[in-house]
């Protein structure tokens, strides 16, 4: 289960970089290189915060011991296998993963790490460890062999979130704070499927852009990383997450002390979300931006080449709206400074739909405060309902509603209360009912709806009592009506 990412060098001598994926025992690169072939693959991490011991009768200290504290966090530290379909293929059109040498029947088989954040088997990966799985296995670090269930993902992070029936697991959980600069890291997971894997180094550096996303903004270590690693977590010398292990930079495949973590605090965040309502929503103002090189600063009459040149607006938007246009300068969101176009993005990001905000804008030589509501981003729009019938997995005929809903408490117009339609499948009969994009549905057999889940419940209630259709109080721009939502296929 191997991914890469192309990284760019904007200076004249470009070399192009791959991000693979260390989910898998073997790699497959997304990208080529341009020059020398050099890959960032996904790896393990490092810890922080490391005071050394006193040495006893020398005058220098005594090297750090870190085996006291790995004794009580490797309990968490799991072992994830995944089973992906052969046919299945990532978004580029290439197989993700390769075939297992034991496998066989079709099957292919990737390897990641992964660690429990909670008693009851709430546990973190990479996205990219379980993306297409069939099934997801994890082993523990006694041996124990347990199936798990995708609660969500993030692609954009690259984050996701898995659960273990059962109690009484190992966790651990997530720094407060982000490490400095030559800070101890402690990274345990499982390379090339050799679980239970301890390697320890330092952070490199902070803030990090690999060109993976649009919110890059990594730990690099240099604690030895390698395929299989993916998903596991990078300890401070406290036994907190500092990050998660997620990519390395490597001409060979293998580690050459360059790894990439995805921050504690972005990790933790995502998660919550995930775990709240199994996808993740972003602040979005609808604007496409640019960075403010030397000369655009000069013809603008800027002292400093910062801020986000706007170089368009989304007519629906939220920064439309507000009355945002092209050529503002933004300069500032809730008085603190915008540097670059990608600070305003990863800011905003961090801000939930719905959120009011102050931007700074500079026009014609003058500066003015716009304020404006965040919206959701298009793309972080949640995915289509999907009924369960008891045994957690509906039948095929059963699964699709058809509809791509949001609570109307995360997007901008409809108000507090019910369920935005996003989106109605053309070919999911839902059309043919009434439904369409920009209702609110209220309640559903009279019983007020706010989210996702509410909504397959109330579905699977009226299921189970024999009904052929739900009974749907829905909201349009001009009325309020019911609807008659048939559930055989539903």
């Amino acid at each position: 289960m191997a991914r890469s990412v192309e990284a760019k060098n904007s200076r004249a001598r470009r070399l192009t970089a791959a991000l693979v994926a260390l989910s898998s025992v073997s790699v497959l690169s997304l990208a080529a290189s341009v020059m020398e072939p050099v890959a960032l693959q996904h790896p393990t991490a490092q810890g922080w915060n490391a005071t050394s011991r006193a040495a006893t009768g020398s005058a220098h200290p005594a090297e750090p011991d870190f085996a006291d504290m790995i004794a009580r966090v490797k309990p968490a530290v799991i072992s994830v296998r995944v089973e992906l379909d052969e046919t299945q293929q990532t978004a580029d059109g290439r197989q993700d993963g390769s075939p297992d040498s034991g496998g066989g029947g079709g099957a292919m088989v990737g390897l990641g790490s992964g660690f429990f954040i909670s008693a009851n088997g709430y546990a973190v990966t990479n996205n990219h460890v379980v993306d297409h799985a069939k099934s997801v296995e994890v082993a523990t670090n006694d041996g124990q062999i347990y199936s798990a269930k995708v609660v969500g993902v993030d692609p954009k992070t690259d984050l996701a979130l898995i659960k273990v029936d059962g109690s009484d697991f190992p966790h651990v959980k997530f720094a407060d704070g982000r490490p400095r600069v030559g800070n101890w890291v402690i990274a345990i997971g499982n390379p090339y499927g050799l679980g239970g894997t301890v390697t320890t180094g330092i952070v490199s550096a902070e803030g990090r852009d690999i060109g993976a996303g649009p919110y890059d903004d990594f730990i690099q270590i240099d604690a030895s990383i390698n395929r299989g690693n993916s998903g596991g977590p990078a300890f401070d010398v406290n036994g907190d997450v500092i990050g998660v292990n997620t990519a390395i930079f490597s001409p060979s495949g293998g580690s050459v002390g360059i790894g990439f973590d995805i921050p504690a605090a972005t990790a933790k965040a995502v998660v919550d979300e995930l775990k709240e309502k199994d996808y993740v929503t972003r602040g979005w103002i609808g604007i496409q931006q640019q960075q403010i090189s030397t000369d655009i600063a000069d013809s603008l009459g800027l002292k400093q080449a910062s801020g986000a040149l706007v170089d368009e607006t989304e007519a629906s938007g939220p920064a439309a709206k507000a009355g945002i246009e092209p050529g503002d300068v933004i300069t500032a969101l809730d008085g603190a400074t915008i540097h670059d176009p990608r600070e305003l993005a990863q800011k905003i990001a961090r801000m939930p739909p719905g959120t009011s905000a102050t931007l700074s804008v500079l026009r014609n030589g003058a500066t003015k405060d716009i304020s404006l509501t965040l919206g959701m981003t298009p793309a972080d729009r949640p995915p289509p309902v999907v009924a369960a019938s008891d045994s957690g997995t509906a039948p095929p005929s059963e699964q699709n509603l058809g509809l791509l809903l949001a609570p109307a408490s995360k997007v901008a117009g409809p108000g507090q209360k019910g369920m935005v339609v996003v989106a109605v499948d053309p070919n999911g009969g839902r059309a043919q009912h009434g439904l369409s994009a920009g209702d609110v549905i209220l309640d559903v057999g009279g019983k007020a709806v706010s989210n996702a889940k509410d909504f397959r419940q109330d579905l699977a209630s009226l299921r189970k009592q024999g009904r052929p259709a739900a009974l749907v109080r829905v909201q349009s721009s001009d009325a309020t009506r019911f609807v008659a939502l048939p559930l055989q296929h539903a």
